[in-house]
């Protein structure tokens, strides 16, 4: 479900400083009943990892890499050396779970603490960034997912609204795989 943007935004996170001159584009959020105490992201890594995409998040990440290669708009992978990685400060570098500028698909790891984790990409599309947050609630946990864009070319604009169907379908279709998982592995029984 998608949620206001000033219920993330009221959220303690590093991102919010990393990232306060870029525009966030769109934040979303599931509810994960019950998994007790202490869970973290490296969890949600783990369900997301351990289950089966649907069909249609298949068709449509597919679809995107194959319209990406025709038009080579992914030909020139983002460096570390040219992304937020070099602003995390040595302790930042030390508690992440996962190295910064780790590469994850098209994305560069910029952090991934407990329950705040921050991506990257660059394209010929979008300059662009997920964050993920776990927060802890009064009946489990909330995972919010948001999305910062900034524009790189003139065909930002017209790629960002192609793409909106598709995000309609695949953001919510992408956290309630999580959330299907987080119930079998954590939720109430």
């Amino acid at each position: 479900m998608r949620v206001p943007p000033a219920e993330y935004l009221s959220l303690e996170l590093r991102a919010h400083e990393l990232l306060r001159d870029v525009t966030l584009y769109d934040v979303s959020a599931v509810d994960l009943p019950g998994g007790g105490e202490g869970r973290c992201l490296r969890d949600i890594r783990a369900l997301d990892r351990a289950s089966r995409a649907t069909p249609t998040v298949i068709v449509l990440f597919g679809l995107r890499r194959l319209i990406g290669r025709l038009f080579g708009w992914d030909r020139t992978p983002l460096r570390p050396e040219d992304s937020l990685v070099v602003r995390l400060s040595e302790r930042e570098r030390r508690e992440s779970e996962i190295p910064p500028g780790t590469p994850q698909g098209p994305f560069l790891t910029i952090y991934q603490f407990a329950r705040e984790s921050l991506s990257e990409t660059r394209n010929a599309t979008v300059h662009g960034w997920i964050v993920m947050v776990l927060a802890p609630t009064a009946t489990g946990y909330r995972l919010y997912w948001a999305v910062y864009v900034l524009p790189v070319s003139w065909i930002t604009r017209p790629y960002l609204k192609l793409i909106e169907p598709f995000r309609r379908v695949l953001y919510p279709a992408m956290l309630e795989r999580i959330r299907r998982a987080w119930i079998r592995a954590y939720g109430p029984h």
